[in-house]
């Protein structure tokens, strides 16, 4: 069998990650992590990573405490292998939040989990975002 016939008839991964993306737009931790590994690795680069599912809880629980809209505009998906990559803008809304992140994640799923969330953005225009934030909702 040809590595392209093996790639046609392995079941997609795109599908569990654009759910996954979709439970944390409804700000739904809980079917978020359900779709998570137990040994799951988060990391936002250069950050260090989460190992584990109860890291990443906190982490998510921590973010949802300040965002209270989320959305992902998705620009390009691709997967190989069982590698999902994204190209998106992740977009957090709150009372004294307003950012726009283009943003690329890796996701590597296994047996039907992802099992690697690494995203990658511009981290000084996360936070020059994050600084005038509170100016930008209050206009």
């Amino acid at each position: 069998m040809t590595e392209l016939q093996t790639t046609l008839t392995q079941p997609s991964s795109i599908p569990l990650v654009e759910s996954f993306l979709e439970a944390l737009r409804a700000l739904d931790v809980e079917r978020a992590l359900g779709m998570l590994s137990d040994d799951i690795v988060y990391q936002n680069v250069p950050l260090p990573p989460d190992r584990g599912k109860r890291a990443v809880e906190r982490t998510l629980r921590r973010m949802m405490k300040v965002v209270t809209e989320f959305d992902v505009r998705m620009h390009n998906i691709a997967e190989r292998d069982g590698v999902v990559l994204t190209e998106r803008t992740d977009i957090g809304r709150g009372p004294l939040l307003d950012v726009e992140i283009w943003v690329c994640g890796t996701f590597e799923v296994a047996n039907g989990k992802i099992t690697l969330w690494r995203d990658r953005f511009d981290l000084a225009s996360l936070l020059l975002q994050l600084a005038t934030s509170p100016l930008r909702r209050l206009l």
